[in-house]
């Protein structure tokens, strides 16, 4: 195969590779820019046959109801709390274990690090009940701290913090210690600063898993105002049945965080995610 031919080929696969891309990506997605369009139509659109995606007319009362006739404000406020709360608490207790796991030799290291990755092996929903009946227990249902306080640690990152923190070099932290530096001060100001981006990838991904968590904050809060977004949505559609302009339309408002947030980030999150599983 000559040099002419092999350029050909190369530039056929980049654009077979980059038209497959986009058609993927329009798959994917197509359901958020559906649930969009919908919040714009009334009612008499969605019985139209065959089905459309734009409407006949944009119109804004679905937001207009869902934002003044709704709780969906507080729905928002409380799942950024439970969120932000999880997220932060998630990553500090994270990457302190994973320092030791990475730097520290005690016995039984090796034992109880599989041990906690063993655990992504098992089910969120195999804990709900035994979960349920601590939080019931404690006194601590209808409350925040309820909510997010099985979200505080998490195997999966544990496991990605120590893979990346083991990339950073042992003389180095030896060097360190000869100028006086201790644990504390190698963590916070030589290996945090070095795995900003494994950071805001697995926090980026922690709050989008928190804030879509359904069935925990459905079971653990029983008045509305404790409600989270997933949650209320559903109460939505139970109430007015006929009102789906109103469900759409609160998908669309409760999509925006996330989308402005994985536009701010996607960058991080796919270089995070990749030199966190750089060593085993």
């Amino acid at each position: 195969m000559n040099i002419f031919t092999r350029r050909y080929w190369n530039k056929l696969k980049y654009y077979f590779s980059s038209i497959l891309s986009v058609l993927l990506g329009l798959i994917i997605i197509f359901p958020l820019i559906y649930a969009i369009f919908a919040g714009f139509k009334d009612n008499v659109n969605f019985d139209i046959y065959p089905p459309t995606i734009l409407p006949d007319t944009f119109q804004l009362n679905n937001f207009i109801y869902v934002l003044t006739k709704t709780l969906i404000t507080r729905y928002m406020l409380n799942s950024f709390i439970i969120a932000i709360t999880a997220t932060v608490v998630r990553l500090i207790l994270s990457t302190l274990a994973s320092y030791a796991f990475a730097f520290f030799k005690f016995k039984g290291k090796n034992f109880f690090f599989f041990f906690i990755v063993g655990t992504m092996m098992i089910p969120s929903e195999a804990l709900l009940i035994s979960n349920y009946l601590t939080i019931s227990e404690l006194g601590l249902l209808d409350s925040y701290l309820g909510v997010v306080c099985v979200y505080f640690v998490s195997a999966t990152q544990v496991f990605m913090f120590r893979q990346n923190f083991l990339t950073i070099s042992g003389s180095l932290r030896e060097a360190a210690f000869i100028d006086g530096c201790n644990d504390l001060q190698f963590y916070s100001q030589i290996c945090i600063p070095v795995s900003k981006p494994v950071i805001t990838a697995l926090g980026l991904s922690s709050f989008i898993s928190v804030w879509n968590t359904y069935l925990w904050p459905l079971l653990v809060t029983n008045r509305e105002e404790m409600r989270t977004v997933q949650v209320g949505i559903t109460m939505l559609s139970s109430s007015d049945t006929a009102a789906k302009g109103h469900v759409f339309a609160a998908v669309g408002i409760i999509l925006i965080p996330m989308i402005v947030l994985f536009g701010i980030s996607q960058r991080n999150i796919v270089h995070g995610i990749s030199s966190g599983s750089v060593k085993g």
